[in-house]
């Protein structure tokens, strides 16, 4: 089994669409091992995105994750981060294949619905920056 780490984004939320991509996620196989709604503050979103410190777009990222509710959670299945990114679809929902989460919810490149780790070691650094391992069933 593997863990990935994913993120209802504050768009998605905002317009509802929250059950909605949580069913998808259980219909797909996935188990939520962790799931929490929250704000993000700006320093967490700041902390989280670091890694995009030095892109064009980090600062419009760190204010649109800060805006409004996000859901965090934790992901489980065998191949969850390769099943979960294709869920996901690509980046940008022009782009996303249909029936996927971005296709279906993100209005654009930058308010694309979902995040989700891209890599064992992505999801190693973000599972434990949002959950403890007791939070964790």
């Amino acid at each position: 089994m593997e863990r990935t780490f994913g993120i209802i984004k504050p768009d998605a939320v905002a317009k509802g669409h929250a059950g909605a991509i949580l069913a998808a996620i259980e219909e797909n196989g996935f188990t939520l091992v962790g799931f929490k709604k929250t704000r993000l503050s700006l320093a967490q979103a700041q902390a989280f995105y670091a890694v995009h410190k030095e892109r064009p777009f980090y600062n419009d990222l760190v204010k649109f994750m800060t805006e409004g509710p996000v859901v965090v959670m934790v992901l489980e299945k065998e191949n969850a981060i390769a099943d979960w990114r294709k869920l996901m679809g690509a980046t940008n929902p022009e782009k996303a294949d249909a029936g996927t989460l971005r296709k279906r919810f993100a209005e654009n490149i930058e308010r694309n619905a979902v995040h989700g780790s891209d890599a064992p070691e992505t999801a190693a650094v973000e599972i434990p920056f949002f959950f403890t391992g007791s939070e964790l069933l």
